[in-house]
């Protein structure tokens, strides 16, 4: 909601820094969770095996502005940026774009190229650069959703279309894009409008409002060149007199169902905020945030509790600054069900957003667009998926047992001034970890600019890293991992040892 806040720009360029390493944790991908193409069933969505997987990801702006290109590329290499994304426990980004990237010649503005930083994107047009992003997404075992935020980068609008980018317009770009990336199953799926609000409407029969109807038409004309291809519809503003979030309301699909060509394809997406984004009334409820569920359900949880479909909650955010946004994140998250207790069977979401400069919800990043917000960040762990995990969380194994892990060390992406790596840590025993430590020493002039999901110590050449408190406890068989940034770069990978207890 209210697009023109959330999308602040910077005026001008930020300066140029380092890209000193923003951390690189590598996330162990289970082979074949989460592999080719998904579909649905029921309120799951299922990959290519039928494993239920769940989207736990994150919202990356800047395709649907003025710059025509993900945000952030004036301070870093867009490897290093993905990196740090898949470090921290995301899944799938959603990408939101403008019709503006599809005409011909247009050129983003704001990459910076020196020191090697995004060498590989120089010369492209906005399309190229998606093209590298969906790329060495894939690369790392992340999901891609294109979100189409608006006909032009001039702001959001009510409806799909507007008199300078007709329906047809909008129908054949989703049809280009859906095209340009068939057999790229990286991309699974396209959000066809986002957040449709009054005067759009949902069940209402008129062909020029009533985004159900677009909804259909849009969804199969996607699926008629890819259909492969998820379908994500969000809600509108106001139902049978009842308004919400933009975005935000399914309550028609119980009566007004959008039926697709080809089944299995179909996954409801609705948007939900915060305070500073916008008061509203349940927040000033005596019973908040209690009264929060049935708030959920009655908007759109209903659609998942009665089996009818998956959904995705593809926006939501606040900047915390408030005890009510607190309360109210704390609620939603709880409300969307953690992953170790329910995996693949739970709400769908990405996080807006990764970027820091989204006016009324800040972002995971700070805004030197390097550190982590670890207090927002940390909210969301309970319900992050890395992997695509299909079940919930691993056991203790059996008593008695000394507790081992080995780790493995292993250099994602190198610069010369700078680099990321990824340490992966396996418990090799039979009995669960609650703490380990990895150390290890570079024989050159390295050091840690930052760390990721663990804590460290560095003296001269030797590193010590601890495992943070949310992933300390590792069951027998399975992995925790952390990331890190250093310079200089060429250091290679130092063997590296591995105590828990």
């Amino acid at each position: 909601m209210f697009r023109n806040l959330r999308r602040a720009l910077c005026a001008a360029v930020a300066a140029l820094l380092l890209p000193l390493a923003a951390g690189a944790q590598a996330v162990e991908i289970e082979a074949a969770a989460g592999a080719g193409y998904w579909h649905t069933s029921g309120r799951q969505i299922l990959d290519s095996a039928g494993q239920p997987v769940r989207i736990a990801g994150i919202n990356w702006f800047g395709f649907e502005t003025a710059n025509n290109v993900v945000h952030g590329l004036w301070s870093r290499d867009y490897r290093s940026m993905i990196d740090q994304i898949r470090s921290l426990g995301y899944n799938t980004l959603r990408i939101p774009y403008s019709d503006d990237i599809l005409k011909s010649g247009t050129v983003p503005t704001g990459i910076d190229f020196s020191g090697g930083k995004n060498a590989d994107l120089q010369g492209l047009g906005s399309l190229g650069v998606l093209d590298r992003i969906v790329a060495y997404a894939g690369q790392g075992g992340l999901k891609v959703i294109l979100d189409r935020h608006r006909p032009d980068a001039g702001g959001q609008s009510a409806l799909w279309y507007t008199s300078a980018v007709p329906e047809s317009t909008w129908i054949a770009n989703l049809k280009a894009l859906a095209a340009r990336y068939r057999g790229q199953d990286t991309v699974i799926g396209i959000d066809l409008h986002n957040e449709p609000h009054d005067p759009a409407c949902w069940g209402c029969g008129d062909t020029a409002t009533d985004w159900r109807l677009a909804a259909e038409r849009a969804g199969n004309a996607v699926l008629s060149v890819n259909p492969d291809l998820l379908i994500f519809v969000e809600g509108v503003q106001t139902f049978n007199g009842v308004s919400g979030w933009w975005g935000g309301n399914l309550m028609g699909v119980a009566q007004y169902p959008v039926r697709l060509d080809v089944v299995g394809r179909l996954v409801y997406s609705a948007h939900d905020y915060a305070t500073s984004v916008a008061q509203q009334s349940w927040f000033s409820d005596p019973s908040f945030p209690a009264n929060m569920p049935g708030i959920w359900d009655r908007y759109w949880g209903y659609i998942f509790k009665q089996n009818i479909a998956p959904v995705w909650l593809g926006e939501f955010g606040t900047t915390l600054a408030s005890t009510v946004d607190q309360r109210w994140l704390a609620a939603l998250v709880d409300y969307l069900r953690p992953t170790s207790t329910y995996g693949g069977d739970s709400f769908h979401w990405t996080f807006w957003s990764w970027n820091p400069n989204s006016g009324d919800t800040g972002g995971i990043l700070k805004d030197d667009w390097q550190t982590v917000d670890t207090v927002k960040d940390g909210y969301l762990a309970s319900i992050k998926a890395p992997g695509f995990p299909t079940g919930g969380g691993g056991g203790g194994g059996g008593g008695g047992s000394t507790a081992s892990c080995s780790a493995t060390y292993t250099i994602s992406s190198d610069w010369g001034g700078g680099f990321n790596a990824d340490v992966k840590v396996t418990n090799t025993g039979t009995t669960a970890l609650s703490s380990w430590k990895v150390t290890w020493t570079w024989s050159g002039a390295q050091q840690v600019t930052t760390m990721w999901n663990a804590s460290y110590t560095q003296s001269g050449g030797t590193v010590t890293a601890v495992n943070a408190a949310h992933n300390g406890t590792v069951a027998p068989g399975t992995s925790a991992s952390f990331g890190f940034g250093a310079a200089p770069g060429g250091a290679g990978a130092p063997a590296v040892s591995c105590t828990a207890t």
